[in-house]
């Protein structure tokens, strides 16, 4: 049985990028890549130093192309099935019918969108239906926003939307009671608010043209900011792993999970969600987890040298 020294779930920003930097800490990485991608209806990658507006299967290629320079990094295409607990590490079911070995499990294996049940909805999610302003704003401001808003603290965000178009209107869905104090707010800032439920949204190609109101009322609009509920992999709840409130994977500031040795960066830990964050993110857990390994071995190198049980090391401040 093939061993490894990390075994990576997810071949998005984060787990390419924490590949990288095991790979170069001289690390044994088996890289496990499948299904697609969170930000497959994304057409363009943005907010990425020097990759601004790269197609995210072109970002994908060349972060695989670069790590063929670290024959320690292995790709596999094949999805991550039962893990367990084994000899100090882990023991790593395979989709491709094999099984490995593993020190550490780092996952970055991002969300799930759960599409809205609103006919149009999903065919129109990505084209013209984006979550953040940040990745995709630039390329359509001043154009006619919607904003859907899910509950009433997501009015709060209808300002910043603004920044992008000053032409929005924020529609509720029949969802929630809007409070005064809500209400008032957008009325004083210029935004309409339309209460009434979504029928169906209507466009062409990929590109949202017209909001239909349950009254059979349509609304011209041109592009749609929603953020749609999530939920994590299968694999988390098989893990264990503790969430926090609003139900991302509870970290430290590493990575570090509920359960020792497993280490979870990006989408999945965070509503901060964009691919340089999660690159970052799977940079630092990288590393961190790189020095542990180094150290667990210079311990053991050390017992092996003295008899001795390795002494204690001094936190840094």
């Amino acid at each position: 049985m093939a061993a490894y020294d990390v075994v990576i779930v997810g071949g998005g920003p984060g787990g390419l990028n924490a590949a990288l930097y095991l790979g170069r800490g001289r690390k044994k990485v088996l890289l496990c890549d499948a299904g697609p991608p969170r930000n497959a209806a994304a057409e363009h990658m943005h907010g990425f130093g020097s990759r601004d507006g790269i197609p995210p299967p072109e970002f994908r290629r060349i972060s695989r192309e670069q790590l063929k320079a670290y024959p320690n990094v292995e790709v596999r295409d094949t999805r991550v099935g039962a893990v367990e607990k084994h000899e100090g590490g882990f023991r790593v079911a395979l989709g491709d019918g094999t099984s490995v070995e593993a020190r550490r499990l780092l996952l970055a294996m991002g969300v799930v969108d759960v599409m809205l049940d609103i006919p149009g909805y999903k065919e129109l999610w990505g084209p013209s239906i984006f979550q953040c302003p940040y990745c995709h704003g630039w390329e359509v401001q001043d154009q006619p926003f919607a904003m859907l808003a899910k509950n009433p603290q997501y009015l709060d965000g209808a300002p910043i939307i603004q920044n992008w178009s000053r032409d929005l209107i924020v529609f509720t869905h029949g969802t929630f009671e809007v409070p005064p104090e809500q209400r008032e707010r957008l009325q004083a800032l210029g935004i309409p608010l339309e209460e009434r439920k979504i029928r169906a949204l209507h466009g062409k190609d990929g590109r949202l043209a017209e909001v239909e109101l349950e009254d059979g009322t349509r609304i011209a609009r041109s592009v749609m900011f929603s953020a749609p509920p999530q939920k994590q992999h299968e694999l988390v709840t098989r893990l264990g792993l503790e969430l926090d409130d609003l139900g991302y994977v509870k970290v430290g500031p590493t990575g570090e999970t509920s359960v020792p040795g497993v280490v979870a960066v990006g989408d999945m830990t965070t509503p901060m969600q964009a691919a340089i964050a999660a690159a970052s993110a799977g940079t630092i857990a990288a590393a961190m987890m790189n020095h542990a390994l180094i150290l667990e071995d210079a311990d053991r190198r050390y017992t092996e040298v003295t008899g001795k049980p390795a002494p204690s090391r001094q936190k840094a401040h």
